[in-house]
């Protein structure tokens, strides 16, 4: 049978009992495509540091490590995203984030008001910050890819110079870097939210509190499930 719009997974696929209070917010899988592109963006950001500051490569010299250990982390970035689609909880949460729904304006509106409220900020399995950022940071990622592997290999556009790779690469390389580390503020600063990447549960009342919508679309899509089941 097919899944339901809410649901994370196939109607009638067998899970694992949730633990009392607490809900499963990600697969194994999920857990694992952002674990592995984390660690490679950090490799990719610290390499690229390496090269960049001259104190700092003067301290790990090296270089031809350091520049073939960034060439290599960057373009393996992808590679945990499309393995990532085998997952048919990875593709759900894909949709997810691709999605913009009316409750998500009302998120955005409430930030540029200073509303900091949950009632403020209704949010499904994803706030609209995060999936600004998600969609941002794939468009960035792709961008800094493509000016790489013009820098990589000269003549793949001769049209295209390496002066202006390099200047884009550059100039996208420290927007990246704010904006995951902006990224690592806001998970510090939810111990409840590091839990779920972590172990795959939160709280229910966490949930409730905070993505009261995506509650209301599990419980909709357990309910249309097991009518379709009947």
């Amino acid at each position: 049978m097919r899944s339901t719009a809410g649901s994370t997974t196939p109607t009638g696929t067998a899970t694992r009992p949730e633990p009392p209070g607490r809900v499963r917010r990600f697969s194994t899988a999920e857990r694992w495509v952002h674990r592995t592109t984390g660690y490679l963006m950090l490799l990719c950001l610290v390499s690229a540091a390496c090269l960049y500051l001259g104190p700092l490569a003067q301290l790990v010299g090296r270089r031809h490590l350091m520049v073939t250990v960034h060439e290599w982390s960057g373009i393996s970035l992808p590679l945990p995203l499309l393995l990532g689609l085998f997952s048919a909880e990875f593709r759900a949460d894909l949709r997810r984030i691709n999605r913009f729904a009316v409750y998500d304006r009302q998120w955005l509106r409430a930030v540029r008001r200073r509303r900091t409220s949950p009632e403020a900020r209704p949010a499904g399995k994803f706030n609209a910050g995060q999936k600004i950022y998600a969609g941002w940071i794939a468009g960035a990622v792709l961008v800094m890819m493509f000016t790489g592997l013009l820098m990589w290999f000269m003549g793949l556009l001769p049209f295209i110079s390496r002066t202006s790779a390099i200047f884009v690469h550059d100039l996208l390389a420290w927007a990246i870097t704010f904006v995951v580390l902006g990224h690592m503020r806001k998970a510090f600063e939810d111990p409840e939210a590091r839990l779920g990447m972590r172990t795959g549960y939160v709280s229910r009342s966490w949930a409730d509190r905070y993505h009261s919508r995506w509650l209301r679309e599990e419980r909709a899509g357990d309910v249309a499930g097991k009518s379709n089941q009947v």
